[in-house]
């Protein structure tokens, strides 16, 4: 109940937050959408077999989707190899200069961006401090000069607040209309300014369908289970994000090395490029209800988004944001 009231907090707290910076929206490219009505609930999906292998030709009635444990009847679904649509997220806090972390980090948005098509796929980029802050908005990606100098001519300054960061980029993401996107992070993953917790962040990435990728980029040093790694006195929170991303349907990655950073961005657009969308009729009784995705096949493992939220009558809503504040 406590993880419930702190989520509609913080959807409450984040319903007039904007990027700084923000110079308005492009249309975006083509590509395959379909929106969930006010009845309707979608979910994206990815599926791998035991051998983490991306599985790309299933059909509706290969999936079941348990809301609250109760079985639901898929109204619709797409399979389509789709362009995708990319909140990159940058972090330019003072903790990435230790070790060039930040240098790392801007080869993994090198990484990122090779794999998006010209034209084809959307794009925007932010760095984050204390702040979220849209260096480039919405639009078809291209390949020029503007790219290199938003990633590229910053420096690293403050302190961090990457939940808050990745929430508000999530909810910008949310009112693109293509069905294909994801929030991805390069960070070093660290907060030590956020107003919201990993557990508010994926109730509120879970709840409007945006996967949370994250590329925490680390030195060989502070890569937990590497052979390299030593003991650090500020290791990355990995459980916290594995939890968050996992639960709005993304990954997290762990990487201190370019092969591995390589692997990820491969692995991310990929699984973009090939999610399942999926639609049912939503249930009626306000409140967070868990979602469950299963392939019929057990021997596959399927990535969804840990659940979506019913919204009350609008006068309850009204009453229930009196009493919180």
């Amino acid at each position: 109940m406590q993880w419930l009231l702190g989520l509609a907090v913080a959807l409450t707290l984040l319903a007039g937050q904007t990027a700084s910076g923000q110079t308005g929206t492009a249309a975006p490219p083509p590509a395959v959408t379909f929106r969930a009505g006010v009845d309707r609930v979608m979910i994206s999906v990815v599926v791998r077999n035991r051998a983490g292998k991306l599985v790309t030709d299933l059909i509706q009635s290969d999936f079941e989707v348990l809301d609250n444990g109760e079985r639901r009847s898929i109204t619709d679904f797409r399979a389509d190899r789709a362009a995708v649509s990319v909140a990159l997220l940058f972090d330019v806090s003072g903790s990435m200069q230790v070790a060039e972390k930040v240098d790392s980090a801007r080869r993994a948005a090198r990484q990122v961006l090779a794999w998006l098509e010209t034209g084809r796929d959307e794009l925007a980029i932010y760095s984050f401090d204390t702040a979220l802050h849209q260096l480039e908005p919405f639009a078809p990606y291209r390949e020029d000069a503007t790219l290199e100098r938003s990633l590229f001519g910053i420096a690293p300054f403050g302190m961090t607040s990457l939940n808050d960061a990745i929430a508000a980029a999530a909810k910008d993401l949310a009112a693109r209309p293509n069905s294909h996107r994801a929030v991805i992070v390069l960070t070093d993953g660290l907060d030590n300014h956020s107003r919201l917790s990993p557990a508010d962040v994926s109730g509120i990435a879970s709840s409007i369908d945006v996967p949370v990728y994250i590329m925490a980029v680390v030195s060989p040093l502070d890569h937990a289970g590497a052979k390299t790694a030593v003991n650090s006195e500020r290791p990355v929170p990995v459980g916290d994000l594995a939890d968050l991303a996992r639960w709005t349907g993304g990954e997290f990655f762990l990487t201190s090395a370019t092969t591995q950073t390589a692997l990820a961005a491969r692995q991310i657009v990929d699984e973009l490029r090939h999610q399942y969308l999926i639609a049912f009729e939503s249930a009626s009784q306000p409140g967070w209800h868990p979602l469950e995705v299963r392939a019929r096949n057990r021997q596959l493992v399927v990535r969804a988004r840990g659940g979506y939220m019913v919204a009350p009558p609008l006068a309850a809503r009204f009453g229930a944001v009196n009493r919180w504040f």
